[in-house]
This record gives structure tokens, C-alpha cells and sequence, in this order.
């Protein structure tokens, strides 16, 4: 099954931002530790061996074995949980959100990237271990961002109200929008496996974050995932330090603030707040502000004095939740991490925190951009090839792509340039006359100029519109097959849900996604199956 790829700066999906850090562009470099090579991991490590307060290992054994004990583990993984308490032990992570049936195909991409790099440093660095990381974004409370799937280019969507952690959501009335998807998906033997895989996640299990757990455990358990939801007041507990700053100095405010104004020739990411800390019980997760001398709720009226709420976060420090500012050095507490792998707009935001890791003391990670993929039949690279389409072409903006392949197959030229020319090379004589005459006679040559370039301009925008009619049948196969590749003229990887693929694939599908994709190539994969 032939595999091929593009660079991530060529394809077009990716920011400036984002091109300019794969590029290694030395205004990025003091917002980043160690650019993602398999050499630098070697610096990582003896950093964050450094660094790392070992201490904080036995709550997170213990509490994945918690958060495990009612699942059924794989050998790999179990090995992994206890490797953990090991200091010559460390993770490589990624986060996604709880989304319905794992969401768009990234999700399995991600994971991938993990799994797969964990492997490449056991193979370079075989004296440490190094364990796969999902963090499972629990806290979350953006119902409306994860609450949906599309399927064959139809969205199903789980309407139910929810305001506090998604994690802590009930999946009570799931099987009723079960029945609808199941009958989408027909009666083949890799439908059935969907089908079974979906009720058992879904309607099996109380709420999303246990319901997510059994779903990536089921995908991915064999490879020696291990899945993490950190809303825990176990964990939390290292963390109380922390929070403690953020309410009194507001640290990571002052610190990211000034790394948005290195950033100021790229798009933030994300802006930060006075407080990046959110209060948080089953149904709530509303902001913490701070004013005249009082800690608030947003929304709401609980409120507390400065004694008060350092006296909460001492007995429970679960009510307090990281923003996606707070977030990563949350993570980098309480996990022994080396890398955080992601999307371009995860590594964005990452770049905006190095400043706040080093007030703080905390070893910053290094960034990967995840794999990307976008997965074809060889019907689709059998119609590329008939129309004569690289896939630089095909990942190109289809406006721009359809007027690339006008002018590439029309049997004479559609550009006007050399006509252009000669109009340029006439107005010179005539701007060389106007010099030996009056200043008046300048003026209306350049006006001319003007009119006649416009009207060249307007015939060619013409003559490219007369040839997308004549070469319509054509084009038209040009834009089926990018629209197949491309749902929505977005990533097929943002769009799609694995089900549409584990329909045709089954269980070689993972397999294969494994087999092919290498995180540290940095590379946009197009994978036949």
C-alpha cells in the first residue's frame, strides 16, 4: 500500500507561524527548548532528570491504576503504568478532547505519533523507558466542540446540555442517537465490530471521560497507551504550589504577555487572562476573577476572601481547573515528560509559554507537530493520475487549482503577458515624447497606459472565464475528486470520522497508520489503502 507525502510548509494548511518553527527560524528559538530531533532528546532527558520531583510519581501510579480498574488491560499497558514509578521512566504526551466517537480522524493521528516515538527512543536510548501519554482534556466545558461526528458527509449530533467538565458528563440518553448512526452503518462484519465498539464505550459506561477511556483503550491498548484523566484531586495536589502563585502574582499573565509581543509578526494563539483558573464542580466551570481584594466566580454568586480561597485549594484542590494557559504546566508537574506532540494550532500556543515554564522553574518540552494524513483509495490515485495531478496540485485552494489546470491544458496561451509588454514598450516612446513637450500631454499618456493595461487585464480575466466553459467536463472531474479528498474544501483529517474508514479497513486499519507514519519526518502523509 504506497505511501507518499508533501512537506507541512508546502501543503498550504499550515501558519506562518507554525512554517517558520519547522523551519527553525532563529526569532522562534527563545520560545522553544530543543527542537524535536532524535539527538536533542538526549538534552531533554538529562534536563527534566534534573528538574523532575520524583515524588510525584506515586500519585500518578496510583491513580491510573484507579482510573483502570474496571476496564480490561493489556499486558503493554499495565507494564507501562508500573515502568512509571521508575525514575529512568519517561512520557511522551498528547491531548485531545473527549469528542463523540473520537471525532475527526486526528485523533487517531495523534496517538500514533505517540506511540510511534516512544519506540524510536527506546530504540536509540534502550537504558530509559519511555511511555505513551493520552491526556484526556476532562475539564474541558466546550460541550459544543466535541458533542458531533461526520459520517459520510453527514454530521450526527448528540443533543444534550451540558456546563460543567465534559469528563463528568452523563452519557444517559446516548442509545437513542446510537440507533440512528448504527443503521448508517449497515450490516458488514466491520460495522457490527463499530457497533459493538460504540455501545460498549457509550452505553456501557456513566460518563464521557470513562466512555473516551474504554474507546482509545480499545484502539490502542495493545501498543501500550496510557490513558489520563487528570481531574484528580490526587494529582492536583502538586499542583496546589502553583495555583497558589497564579491567585496571588498572576505569573503566567505577566510572563506570556511579553512573549505576544515577540510574536507580534504572527496570529496569537491565544490570549491570556489576569487568571487563567477556572472553579469547577460537576455542573460549573466558570472563570476566577480577582477584584477589589476578592476572589470571584464568573456568573455566579460564590465569592471568597484571599484567606478563604488558599484555605479551599489547601483541603480541595480539585475545584480548581487550568485554562489552556495553565494547562501545560500542569501536565509537565505532574507527568515525567519530555514531549508534547500536537497540532499546529496546539504548537502555537505552546510557543507562547516558555517565558512562563522558566519563572515558574519547570523544564519546558519540546514541540512535534503530529502526524498528518490524508488517506486515499486506488480509485483516487488512479483518477489523479488520468487527470494529470500531483499531489502539491491537489492540496492546492481550489479556486487557484482550477486556474492552474485551465491554463496548464488550454491549446493556446491564456496569458497576456508579452501583449502586456508591448503595450509597455509603446507608452515608453510616448513618455519620452511627453518629455520634450508640455507637462499637460504626460499626464493623459498615463492615463491611457492605465486604461489600456486594464483593458488587457479585463480581456484575460475574460478569456480564462471562456475557457473554464469550454474545459467545464474536465475541470469539474479535477474538483469531484479534490472535494472527495477534501470534504468541506477543508482536511479530510479535520472532517472525517475513522468509522468511514474501519468500514473498508477493519482491524488492518490502525496497523497500518502505524506501520507508516514516522513523527519525526515532520512530512504530510498520503496513505493508499
Amino acid at each position: 500500500m504506497p505511501t507518499d507525502c508533501i512537506s507541512y510548509q508546502t501543503s498550504g494548511y499550515f501558519s506562518k507561524l507554525i512554517q517558520d518553527y519547522l523551519d527553525q527560524k532563529s526569532e522562534l528559538k527563545p520560545l522553544y527548548n530543543h527542537f524535536p530531533t532524535l539527538e536533542n532528546f538526549q538534552k531533554q532527558i538529562a534536563e527534566k532528570t534534573a528538574n523532575f520531583d520524583n515524588n510525584n510519581r506515586i500519585p500518578l501510579v496510583e491513580t491510573l491504576k484507579k482510573q483502570y480498574q474496571n476496564i480490561e488491560v493489556s499486558n503493554s499497558t499495565k507494564q507501562n503504568i508500573e515502568l512509571l514509578a521508575l525514575e529512568n521512566t519517561f512520557t511522551i504526551t498528547t491531548g485531545h478532547q473527549l469528542n463523540l466517537f473520537s471525532g475527526p480522524l486526528y485523533f487517531l493521528y495523534k496517538i500514533i505519533s505517540t506511540i510511534n516515538l516512544t519506540k524510536e527512543l527506546k530504540a536509540k536510548y534502550p537504558s530509559h523507558n519511555f511511555v505513551p501519554i493520552y491526556w484526556m482534556a476532562t475539564e474541558d466545558h466546550d460541550f459544543e466542540e466535541i458533542n458531533y461526528f461526520n459520517f459520510k458527509g453527514k454530521k450526527f449530533r448528540w443533543n444534550k446540555e451540558s456546563n460543567g467538565p465534559v469528563g463528568r458528563l452523563s452519557t444517559e440518553g446516548l442509545a437513542e442517537f446510537f440507533e440512528i448512526y448504527a443503521l448508517e452503518l449497515g450490516s458488514s462484519t466491520n460495522a457490527n465490530v463499530l457497533k459493538k465498539l460504540f455501545a460498549d464505550a457509550y452505553l456501557k459506561h456513566d460518563n464521557l471521560a470513562d466512555a473516551t477511556r474504554f474507546l482509545a483503550n480499545s484502539l490502542f491498548a495493545d501498543y501500550g497507551l496510557v490513558i489520563l484523566d487528570a481531574d484528580d484531586a490526587h494529582l492536583k495536589r502538586a499542583f496546589i504550589p502553583y495555583v497558589k502563585e497564579e491567585l496571588e502574582k498572576q505569573t503566567s499573565y505577566k510572563a506570556v504577555q511579553k512573549t505576544i509581543e515577540q510574536l507580534a509578526a504572527y496570529t496569537v494563539q491565544v490570549n491570556p487572562r489576569e487568571i487563567n483558573l477556572f472553579y469547577i464542580e460537576d455542573h460549573l466551570r466558570e472563570r476566577i476573577i480577582f477584584e477589589n481584594d476578592k476572589y470571584f466566580v464568573n456568573n455566579t454568586k460564590i465569592s471568597f476572601s484571599k484567606e478563604e480561597i488558599f484555605k479551599l485549594l489547601e483541603s480541595n484542590p480539585e475545584k480548581f481547573s487550568p485554562n489552556v494557559i495553565m494547562r501545560p504546566l500542569y501536565q509537565e508537574i505532574i507527568l515525567p515528560n519530555l514531549c508534547y506532540i500536537g497540532g499546529g494550532g496546539e504548537i502555537a500556543y505552546w510557543l507562547e509559554l516558555k517565558s512562563f515554564f522558566d519563572a515558574v522553574k519547570i523544564t519546558f518540552p519540546m514541540l512535534l507537530v503530529r502526524n498528518s494524513v490524508l488517506l486515499t483509495t486506488e480509485k483516487q490515485v488512479k483518477k489523479a493520475d488520468q487527470l494529470n495531478l500531483s499531489w502539491k496540485d491537489l492540496f492546492t485552494k481550489q479556486e487557484k487549482l482550477v486556474n492552474t489546470i485551465t491554463h496548464k491544458v488550454s491549446t493556446f496561451p491564456i496569458d497576456l503577458t508579452p501583449q502586456k509588454d508591448i503595450l509597455k514598450t509603446q507608452f515608453q516612446y510616448l513618455y519620452e515624447l511627453a518629455d520634450q513637450t508640455d507637462k499637460s500631454f504626460s499626464g493623459a499618456v498615463k492615463a491611457q497606459e492605465i486604461k489600456q493595461t486594464k483593458g488587457l487585464e479585463n480581456l484575460e480575466k475574460r478569456l480564462l472565464k471562456a475557457q473554464k466553459r469550454k474545459l467545464h467536463n474536465q475541470l469539474q472531474r479535477v474538483i469531484d475528486l479534490q472535494c472527495e479528498l477534501f470534504p468541506n474544501n477543508s482536511l479530510q483529517e479535520r472532517q472525517t470520522n475513522f468509522s468511514e474508514f474501519y468500514l473498508e479497513k477493519g482491524e488492518e486499519l490502525v496497523p497500518l497508520l502505524l506501520e507508516n507514519l514516522k513523527p519525526l519526518e515532520m512530512n504530510f502523509n498520503i496513505i493508499t489503502i
